[in-house]
C-alpha cells in the first residue's frame, strides 16, 4: 500500500461529514482536489470505502473498519511527533476543546497564555452550537467544552468564568420595541434565553439566523431586534451601531464555565490547563474584560 496521512486525514473527514462537499471545506481544499486524493486512497482497496445512494454518500461497513485503524495509525503518527518533542524537554500532546459560539469572544483570552507557556501543545478547537458542544462531550471527544447553560442529561464537573449578559438591542436608539424579533437556531444557550424571556411566543420569530455574527449584521441592517450577549457588540456600541433597549427583566445572565465529564480521567494537558484557568482567570478577566465586569446592568 502507498497511502499518505494527508489521505487518511482526508478519508475521516470525509467519514465524519458524510459529505465530500463539507470534508473539502473543513479540510480547506477545493471539492474536486480532496475527490481526486479520495480516489486515490480508495484504489489501495478492492472493497468500496463509499458509495453513492440516491445522491447521498454513505460508508460502506468497509470504509467504517478502514475508519477505525486510519485513526489509529494518525494517532501513532501523532505521538511520534509528540514523542520527538518530549526530548526536546517540551510538554507536548493535545488539548481538545468545544465552545459555543459565543465563547469564541472569550476563549482565544483563557488559552493564549497557557498556549505561550507550553508551546508543544497543539490546540484542537470546534466553534458551534450549544447542541453541537454538548454532542462531543457526550461522546468523550473533547476534554472540555465552554458552555452558559449546563446540559441536563449530563454529569459535569465545572469551573465557572464569566458573566454572560444578554441585553436586547436594536440599531435606533428608542424605546420603542415593536419591530420584529431576529432569533438563534433552536439549540443554542442564546435561542434558548430569548424563548423563555418572550414565553416562547412563536408568533414573533420573524426571522431566524444561525450565529450571533448574523444576528447583530441583521440588527444593524434594521431587519429586526434581537437579544444578544454584550460580549459581541462592544465595537458597535462604541460606534453606536447598536443600542441597547432598556427592558424590564434584562439583562438575562447566565455564566461562562468550562465543564468536562465528571468521571473522566483528564490527561497531564488537560489538568494542567485546568490548573492554569483556576489559578489565572482572576488576572485574565482583570486584564481583559474590565470594561464588560463595570457595564451597568
Amino acid at each position: 500500500m502507498n497511502y499518505t496521512l494527508h489521505q487518511l486525514k482526508i478519508f475521516l473527514e470525509v467519514v465524519k461529514q458524510q459529505s465530500i462537499t463539507k470534508a473539502a471545506e473543513e479540510m480547506h481544499m477545493t471539492q474536486p482536489a480532496l475527490s481526486i486524493q479520495l480516489k486515490n486512497f480508495q484504489l489501495q482497496f478492492d472493497i468500496p470505502l463509499t458509495e453513492i445512494i440516491g445522491k447521498k454518500l454513505y460508508i460502506t461497513d468497509f470504509g467504517k473498519s478502514i475508519a477505525e485503524v486510519a485513526n489509529d495509525i494518525l494517532n501513532e503518527a501523532d505521538a511520534l511527533l509528540y514523542k520527538t518533542k518530549e526530548y526536546r524537554g517540551l510538554f507536548t500532546g493535545k488539548l481538545r476543546i468545544s465552545s459555543a459560539s459565543t465563547g469564541k469572544y472569550i476563549t482565544p483570552y483563557f488559552l493564549s497564555g497557557f498556549l505561550k507557556k507550553y508551546s508543544g501543545i497543539d490546540l484542537i478547537m470546534d466553534v458551534s452550537n450549544k447542541n453541537a458542544v454538548v454532542k462531543n462531550l457526550k461522546e468523550n471527544l473533547i476534554d472540555f467544552a465552554l458552555v452558559s447553560v449546563l446540559p441536563t442529561d449530563l454529569e459535569v464537573s465545572e469551573e465557572l468564568l464569566l458573566e454572560n449578559k444578554l441585553f436586547l438591542v436594536s440599531n435606533k436608539k428608542t424605546k420603542k420595541k415593536e419591530n420584529s424579533l431576529i432569533y438563534r437556531e433552536s439549540g443554542s444557550a442564546t435561542r434558548i434565553a430569548m424563548d423563555d424571556y418572550f414565553n416562547n411566543a412563536t408568533k414573533r420569530k420573524n426571522i431566524m439566523l444561525t450565529s450571533n455574527e448574523a444576528v447583530k449584521q441583521a440588527v444593524i441592517a434594521g431587519l429586526g431586534n434581537s437579544i444578544l450577549p454584550l460580549i459581541g457588540i462592544k465595537n458597535e456600541l462604541s460606534n453606536k451601531a447598536l443600542h441597547i433597549l432598556p427592558s424590564k427583566g434584562l439583562p438575562i445572565i447566565t455564566t461562562w464555565r468550562l465543564i468536562w465529564l465528571k468521571n473522566k480521567k483528564l490527561s497531564p494537558i488537560a489538568k494542567a490547563y485546568l490548573n492554569y484557568v483556576k489559578d489565572q482567570k482572576k488576572e485574565i478577566i482583570s486584564k481583559n474584560f474590565q470594561w464588560y465586569e463595570d457595564f451597568p446592568k
